[in-house]
């Protein structure tokens, strides 16, 4: 008989062992490439801004939009955004700033975000099309103007209803106008439109204003503003070629029903941002905004934020990128001090409530 083979069964499993541990550092590596440097939370100025800087630095950033463009899809024409001489439509100056985006290597995707983890690490967002890891995020998520939601106001946005006088007064040259609100923001808009306006409605609710004393003081000083109290808006009227022709007003003690000539209404009752997702992780202020410092930096480590979302009083296109440049040098400074230090550390942080 043929003496048995020497038995080679511990090569075998040192072998297998070896192509193990070979498979799982290939999967380590290939989760550790999957983790991007930076996602940006938002695709308007202040998102797409944040994505040409980061782009430019090679952080190949994921800017995660469900509306790519924001509040200024809506805006008919921008005339004071610098480096355009002309007036540009909305649309399409975040067209342009999406493909400047996109030509410097970004990705962008057109989904919504359920969940952001701000707190792990990797850092965790979840869209309804998967779930993203990054060591750095910008969130941009904007705010929205507050709505009468009265039939016609929809249907005359950016056709004689606006939301900011700053951006579309210079449009109503000579016309008569109408601000509704209270508050500071009202008063400051009526004071405004009065350079451009013949006449100043301000429409309010109450019998006095909300707004500081100062302000009351500065809006009543002008000859061409009138106040309207105890009344509210109850239609928005105009023709197709026309747009905004008349308000239908109803006076709230009185009942009383009237229409008021105009030809732009102006909506000044405050705006909500956009940061009801990061509740309970990140610090927001009284009004919902997200609190950061003077470089965009929240309390939470690599938490960055731009836009509307944390300013609440300029609310310009322009200023919304100058936050999204200065969130993209601190997310590339931050992600660039990992690197350093080999990433260090993937477990839970713990953020401001």
């Amino acid at each position: 008989m043929r003496s048995p083979r020497p038995s080679d069964s511990g090569g075998r499993c040192a072998a297998a062992e070896g192509r193990a541990r070979a498979v799982i550092m290939g999967q380590m590596e290939e989760a550790a490439e999957m983790v991007r440097e930076v996602i940006i939370i938002g695709g308007g100025p202040a998102g797409f801004t944040a994505a040409v800087y980061t782009a430019r630095a090679r952080m190949s950033p994921l800017v995660i939009a469900a509306s790519p463009g924001g509040q200024l899809n809506l805006t008919s024409g921008v005339g004071n955004f610098p480096g355009f001489p002309d007036e540009v439509l909305g649309p399409d100056l975040m067209t342009r700033m999406r493909r400047q985006a996109e030509n410097y290597g970004a990705e962008i995707v057109q989904e919504s975000v359920k969940e952001a983890a701000l707190g792990a690490r990797p850092i965790r967002v979840t869209t309804d099309g998967g779930t993203h890891e990054a060591h750095s995020v910008i969130i941009a998520t904007g705010s929205n103007p507050r709505k009468l939601g009265i039939p016609g106001e929809e249907r005359y946005a950016g056709k004689g209803v606006s939301y900011c006088a700053t951006c579309d007064g210079f449009f109503f040259r000579d016309q008569t106008v109408a601000v509704v609100g209270g508050g500071d923001t009202a008063l400051e808009d009526a004071a405004f439109l009065t350079r451009f306006a013949v006449k100043v409605h301000v429409i309010h609710r109450r019998d006095k204003l909300r707004g500081s004393a100062i302000m009351q003081e500065r809006a009543k000083s002008k000859e061409k503003v009138a106040f309207i109290w105890d009344t509210v808006v109850v239609e928005a009227q105009g023709e197709e070629d026309k747009g905004l022709t008349a308000l239908k007003l109803k006076n709230v003690k009185s009942g009383d029903v009237g229409v008021l000539p105009v030809q732009g209404l102006f909506v000044a009752i405050g705006h909500v941002p956009n940061s009801e997702l990061f509740r309970g992780q990140i610090e927001l202020d009284p009004m919902g905004y997200i609190v950061a410092d003077e470089r965009q930096r929240t309390k939470i480590p690599g938490v960055f934020v731009a836009g509307d979302v944390q300013d609440h009083i300029y609310r310009q296109a322009v200023t919304a990128a100058g936050t999204g440049c200065k969130a993209a040098i601190e997310a590339e400074r931050y992600v660039a001090e990992l690197q350093d230090r080999g990433y260090p550390g993937h477990d839970e942080v713990e953020g401001p409530a």
